[in-house]
């Protein structure tokens, strides 16, 4: 029996045991000798073995005994030396598709304070604009060839409204039942920020005459700020919408709001709801894209800020949905997405998303934890 210490290599401990185990085996007693005919000798039987024989053959046992006990000890002894000089390495264990979709509400709560902010500014630039719109005896429309072959409808207009309405009513309660509606609600926030905030540039800059005599426009307040400032509150209070009696401003032409409104409700509810309800994004389209020519219809607004307003509503919602599920994109030199003005502002509400977000629906309220419990138990009784 032989055991060999803790062997040092270096800086790494390497323990080699080597454990000689030997048991003592009771003699087998030889074959009997054969005689040339097969036949075995008989032997006389021999007598009893002595007191003296009992004796000896105790004392042989209990020593066999003693030594497994202290062979046995010695494994013990080895083993617990082994596991103290044993490096552990703790591994945890994380749940990777929680971690590459963070909710990070907070993040989402910031892209609302930008999208709040440019609809509050939208109104103060419609406001200001107000001011600077040519009367309409002084200019007169522009040409417009759809206006040309169309005549006026003077209800289209209240198609197109009921029309954002509804898209915008489906896509609220779609995000809501959505898993990841953080990750979902801050694209969309962002998105009409942004979007708002473009048309702001555009409203200012350039300020084109009415599109049609029929408009009638609220005075204009000139130095009066407090009258500006109300009117301010009254296009807030009124959502902008002409159903609600608060627009009566004119010149914010270029581009059209009602347009990206119904086109950014149908991307969104399309491309985060199942491929296999293409009757829910059929209707949809169809609100989205009749509310559209309605606008056209009803003369409230040129076809070019129709078509900017479609151009530029979806080109960005393609251009960051591009960035956000391409994540190759998001480090590649080539990538001449990432020169836009707002990449920084995508790399912080995208950072830590790292996958594509799956369209998948959860309650909007989670149950108590004793509801929950209450159903694992019948769950678990119905299993068994």
């Amino acid at each position: 029996m032989a055991a060999t210490e803790l062997i040092q290599s270096g800086d790494d401990i390497r323990p080699h045991v080597v454990v000689n185990v030997t048991t003592a085996n009771s003699p087998v007693p030889p074959h009997p000798p054969r005689v040339a005919n097969g036949n075995q000798t008989r032997h006389a039987s021999s007598p009893s073995p002595p007191a003296d024989a009992h004796d000896d053959r105790s004392e042989h046992e209990c020593s066999n005994l003693s030594s497994l006990f202290r062979q046995k000890h010695l494994i013990e002894s080895l083993s617990n030396g082994l596991r103290r000089h044993c490096n552990y390495v703790k591994i945890t264990v994380t749940e990777e598709r929680a971690n590459r979709l963070p909710k990070e509400w907070w993040k989402t709560g910031v892209a609302f304070l930008y999208a709040l902010c440019n609809l509050v500014f939208t109104t103060v630039i419609i406001t200001v604009v107000h001011e600077r719109v040519p009367d309409k005896s002084v200019s007169p429309p522009l040409p417009d060839k759809f206006f040309d072959y169309v005549d006026r409808v003077p209800w289209a207009f209240t198609v197109t409204e009921v029309n954002g309405l509804i898209l915008v009513g489906l896509w609220f309660i779609q995000w809501l039942f959505l898993k990841h509606k953080a990750i979902i609600g801050r694209r969309c926030f962002f998105l009409i920020g942004t979007l708002y905030m473009y048309r702001c540039v555009t409203m200012y800059i350039t300020t084109l005459p009415v599109p049609g005599k029929h408009m009638v426009c609220a005075p204009k307040l000139y130095n009066d700020s407090t009258g500006k400032i109300w009117r301010i509150f009254r296009l807030l209070s009124g959502g902008g919408l002409s159903l609600t009696g608060s627009h009566l401003m004119c010149g914010d032409f270029l581009y059209s709001g009602h347009t990206v409104m119904l086109t950014l409700s149908y991307l969104f509810i399309k491309e985060y709801s199942p491929r296999w309800m293409w009757w829910y994004h059929w209707l949809c389209w169809l609100l989205s894209a009749s509310g559209i020519v309605c606008i056209l219809i009803a003369h409230e607004h040129y076809s070019i800020d129709v078509v900017i307003g479609y151009f530029v509503t979806t080109r960005i919602f393609w251009w960051y949905h591009t960035m956000a599920n391409t994540h190759v994109l998001r480090q590649a030199p080539s990538n001449y997405l990432s020169r836009t003005w707002w990449n920084l502002i995508f790399n912080f509400l995208e950072k830590n998303v790292q996958t594509t977000v799956p369209v998948e629906f959860e309650l909007p309220i989670s149950l108590p934890s004793s509801c929950r419990q209450r159903y694992r138990i019948v769950e678990g009784g119905r299993d068994e």
